[in-house]
């Protein structure tokens, strides 16, 4: 397997994750700030023309994704050995399409969900959301690639975001009127979303690969060895840097995304408020004049 299959490999799911998470927290903040009394958060968010968008996106980004871990690695001649036993080779590939599948059930039912309106839809929607995360984080950890040294540093961090969203979902099924847990949640799947693409592109480029590491072919794909202990500590504490210097950079982005936002939708509003009573007050004149 070539490295740019495994940059693609997380790249591709990781722009997805970090869209969604930015496409959350762009309306968790609009919808606080337009109504930050009466704020209730929302699984998910439609728009003016296309009410299931986001679902309809999830669902064909993750039915593309299974196609390519079927098809275009090409596995599918190879699902099951004449033994019926799965070939140990492409293991891997079959986690990731029970991940993908977690996260195409959940944008499904959510429709569903949405349709039927049950009285539970909220608390089931965001019970599968969380359903998905946790799909997530087991095959992750127990993955059969067997992340190890620097590679499992890198999934490692990437496990503890996972974990950040899947603790959100959660609370959020009991609190759903606090911004807070909104906030953490929808910047936690940015995040995760960004390392999960950086870690491929730091892994799996060549030029990337930190100072006494390589690329090394194993069982099928690339996988980065260190020269001796020293080299890979190196390596791991340059991985940790690099997520925190990273978290640094999420957070004064959606900071500031917040702090501009609220300023706009805060003028927004006042501005309606203020033109409503003016409006009033003119017909208020207009009402008491003819009495002059």
């Amino acid at each position: 397997m070539t490295t740019s299959v495994h940059v693609v490999g997380h790249l591709t799911p990781g722009i997805g994750l970090m869209f969604l998470g930015f496409w959350h927290l762009f309306n968790h903040i609009k919808l606080h700030v337009q109504n930050p009394i009466s704020y209730v958060s929302s699984p998910w968010f439609s728009t003016s023309k296309i009410k299931y968008l986001e679902l309809y996106i999830i669902m064909l980004e993750t039915s593309i994704s299974m196609f390519m871990e079927v098809f275009f690695l090409r596995v599918w001649h190879q699902l099951f050995h004449p033994n019926v036993t799965f070939p140990s080779n492409n293991l891997h590939n079959y986690e990731h399409f029970v991940i993908l599948t977690t996260f195409f059930v959940y944008a499904t039912f959510a429709i569903v969900l949405d349709i039927l309106k049950p009285k539970a839809r909220y608390a089931l929607t965001q019970s599968l959301f969380a359903l998905a995360f946790v799909q997530l984080l087991l095959l992750i950890h127990y993955h059969s690639a067997d992340h190890v040294g620097l590679e499992g540093q890198y999934h490692l961090l990437f496990e503890i975001t996972i974990v950040v969203s899947l603790v959100t979902i959660i609370l959020g099924i009991n609190f759903p009127t606090s911004f807070t847990l909104s906030f953490i949640r929808s910047t936690s799947i940015l995040y995760q979303g960004f390392w999960f693409a950086f870690t491929g592109f730091m892994l799996w480029t060549p030029s990337m690969v930190p100072k006494g590491c390589f690329l090394y072919p194993e069982g099928g794909r690339k996988m980065v060895k260190c020269n001796g202990e020293e080299a890979l500590s190196r390596a791991k504490s340059l991985a940790n840097i690099q997520f925190s210097w990273c978290l640094v950079g999420v957070t004064i982005i959606v900071m500031s995304l917040y702090l501009i936002m609220s300023k706009l939708y805060t003028k927004k509003i006042e501005y309606s408020v203020l033109s409503s009573e003016t409006m009033f007050k003119e017909d208020s004149e207009d009402v008491e004049s003819p009495k002059k």
